[in-house]
């Protein structure tokens, strides 16, 4: 089964890049399958991660951001693909 961990943080304003920086340079302890990032409006930063495991199998995720470099806690879903 293929699983999907999406996290997204925003940025306090004009600290989007920066934000987008430090997400690209976070080591996670097992490599994921696949690695997206992606930027939006407003500062917004996503990371998608594809993991082959099960839905609720213990896997990696990136932390917290320092709290002065975002506006608010960072959202987290996780998926499943479907056939």
């Amino acid at each position: 089964m293929t699983v999907a961990l999406m996290w997204e943080a925003r940025a306090v304003p004009g600290r989007g890049e920066e934000l987008l920086a430090w997400a690209r340079a976070q080591e996670l302890a097992v490599p994921p399958l696949r690695r997206e990032l992606f930027r939006a409006p407003q500062d917004r930063v996503l990371v998608i991660t594809w993991w082959d495991a099960a839905y609720d199998a213990e896997l990696p995720e990136l932390p917290e951001p320092a709290a002065e470099l975002v506006t608010r806690a960072v959202h987290r879903w996780r998926f499943e693909s479907v056939s």
